[in-house]
């Protein structure tokens, strides 16, 4: 790549779409990164001829980068077999607080970013790893990228019909998986709640912002303390917090977005140590995720 090349403003342009796309379908901005630079990396291998040959450059780097994806899940999921207790996607700032990817100083290059939306929060993210890669990818790129099923078709490699099928599944998992959120200020105001009951330690307080059902799951990847299974009903959730509050009580909590949603941020000596993300249905808690594993921690760092 060089700055006389006179693609390269046009073909730059496209990655942030790219890191968009990448981070829904893997959920790790990492790997997103890694994908959109093996995208690029394959269009440049590529002579000029070749390049002026190609209509439109943001399609096909969009089909690159979303057949690399399609193979990294498949990959990942032996991977994820093997991790150490729970695999939870990577949380991501609010794009006020980016300390962006793999840059350095306090502003970050703006097509390093993704867009925040009701298709990054953590609930969606979790229920996108229920589904098999090739629904993620054609529900993505359907539902939330607005690709018509003949594009989708032409990206996996399925007949259109295949891939429409592919999309009503991925929707099914998400209407039995999710309930709707509550609204945004309501959420906020139950995440203020539990830390303020967390730091107090009061155990009650915690017990009637839980759900009865609520789910507390940690994921800690063999790096940091992290229960290795999810810890399951509002009573026992309540008393994991309140355990952990008693035996780090110099860490410092506060309220940060996470994925688009209210969620909190546990500091150590001004050090990331944990990204807290909720789900919040009616006016109890339901989830809670909590990121520990600091290759994850990146972007709050």
């Amino acid at each position: 790549m060089t700055s006389g090349d006179p693609n390269l403003s046009a073909i730059m342009s496209e990655r942030r779409q790219l890191i968009n796309l990448a981070y829904r379908l893997v959920g790790s901005l990492a790997d997103a990164e890694d994908v959109v630079q093996e995208t690029y990396a394959r269009w440049y291998a590529l002579t000029r001829e070749e390049q002026d040959a190609i209509r439109s450059p943001g399609a096909w780097l969009t089909t690159v980068a979303s057949r690399i994806c399609l193979d990294l899940l498949g990959s990942a999921r032996v991977r994820r077999e093997n991790y150490v207790g729970e695999w939870i996607p990577e949380p991501i700032p609010d794009q006020s607080e980016w300390t962006g990817g793999r840059t350095t100083g306090s502003t970050a290059d703006p097509a390093d970013r993704v867009t925040l939306d009701e298709s990054v929060n953590m609930a969606f993210l979790v229920v996108l790893e229920s589904m098999t890669p090739a629904e993620r990818v054609a529900f993505i790129l359907h539902d939330v990228f607005r690709y018509s099923f003949p594009e989708v078709a032409g990206i996996v490699g399925r007949t259109p019909a295949a891939c429409r099928q592919l999309a009503t599944s991925a929707r099914r998992r998400l209407r039995t998986s999710q309930e709707p959120p509550a609204p945004a200020a309501e959420c906020a105001a139950i995440v203020r709640d539990f830390k303020q009951a967390w730091e107090a330690k009061d155990i009650e307080a915690l017990i009637g912002l839980l759900d009865p059902t609520a789910t507390a799951t940690g994921d800690g990847g063999g790096l940091a303390t992290a229960a290795l299974h999810p810890v399951e009903g509002g009573e026992l959730v309540a008393q994991y917090f309140v355990d952990l509050a008693e035996r780090a009580g110099h860490l410092t909590i506060v309220e940060r977005t996470v994925n688009g949603q209210p969620g909190l941020v546990v500091m150590d000596n001004d050090v990331a140590a944990a990204v807290l993300a909720f789900d919040v249905v009616g006016d109890r808690i339901s989830n809670i995720w909590a990121v520990r594993n600091p290759n994850k921690l990146r972007p709050w760092q």
